[in-house]
């Protein structure tokens, strides 16, 4: 008999409120500063190159080049080892910021730097929608 454990769920905020309403109806939302215009992510209330408070958000195009990745063989939570191995990305969105999610569609032997890849949408259960990353023809 196996056990199953549940994954840890991210918890919205006043601040990342937004984001998560925006992946529950398949956007890829950045914060952009009211005042220098700058475009920020990971949601956050403080522009880093301003110090402004003010914001609104931007839909992303939801495409991007791979700048990192990891393959995961030893979940940091119990409740990822029946998926493992995963690989999660880091992935330079063409808006210029960098976002993170598991990959889909491929085997990890194929990543490259700078290999193109877009957003997809996944909700496990009741958890909030969270994005993954495929490859992309061109």
């Amino acid at each position: 008999m196996s056990e199953t454990f549940a994954k840890p769920i991210p918890h919205p905020t006043p601040d990342t409120q937004p984001y998560w309403d925006g992946l529950a109806r398949g956007a890829l939302l950045i914060q952009r500063c009211g005042d220098c215009g700058k475009l920020r992510h990971y949601p956050r209330p403080v522009c880093d190159g301003c110090w402004s408070m003010a914001h609104d958000w931007a839909e992303a195009g939801g495409g991007g080049a791979v700048h990192s990745w990891t393959v995961c063989h030893h979940p940091f939570h119990i409740g990822f080892k029946a998926q493992s191995p995963y690989v999660l990305l880091t992935v330079e969105l063409d808006e210029g910021v960098r976002a993170m999610g598991q990959l889909r569609g491929m085997d990890p032997a194929g990543l490259r730097l700078g290999l193109r890849v877009g957003v997809g949408f996944e909700r496990e259960d009741d958890s909030p929608v969270l994005p993954v990353f495929h490859p992309v023809t061109e």
